[in-house]
């Protein structure tokens, strides 16, 4: 049998879930108080900060929703994540971080919702006719755990092939 992988145990996925949110929530609180609301700061050519904030989900979807709905609906995710994390088999890498990512990043948006009723955003990439929906650290967290679990996959299939 392979070896464990390092999230599968439950101290490093833990320890890693707590890192990111609390990495998460001090940038928020430096955004807060550092950051002019809805003023565009440019940091580099096609990337901007801009404090707002998100009454959705990620990236404002569903942003007409009530916000209890929307907490409702991260629970159960997260809920369904921690079920895919402890069903996953151990030696699964890239699973492992990724269902610890999305936990601690849905965690994030989640803190957000109920300190303040909304999730606070930041970052913005765009060009002089388009911009991506402003985001934040734990919505990385998010697309990044995701990405990971997908590569996961892909790589599991292609083991299984050979």
């Amino acid at each position: 049998m392979a070896k464990p992988a390092l999230f599968s145990k439950p101290v490093p996925a833990v320890a890693l879930i707590v890192i990111a949110l609390i990495t998460d929530q001090i940038v928020k609180l430096l955004v807060e108080a550092y950051l002019p609301l809805q003023e565009m700061v440019p940091v580099v050519p096609f990337l901007a900060l801009y404090r707002t904030y998100n009454l959705g989900v990620a990236f404002s979807m569903l942003s007409g929703m009530e916000g209890w709905f929307i907490v409702t609906m991260r629970l159960v995710i997260v809920g369904f994540v921690i079920w895919l994390w402890r069903k996953t088999d151990p030696d699964r890498t890239f699973a492992h971080l990724g269902f610890a990512l999305i936990i601690a990043g849905a965690a994030g948006n989640i803190f957000d919702r109920f300190l303040y009723g909304h999730v606070i955003d930041y970052v913005l990439f765009h060009t002089q006719t388009w911009s991506f929906a402003v985001f934040n650290l734990a919505d990385s967290f998010i697309t990044i755990g995701a990405g990971c679990v997908i590569l996961d996959e892909i790589l599991h299939a292609r083991a299984k092939k050979s």
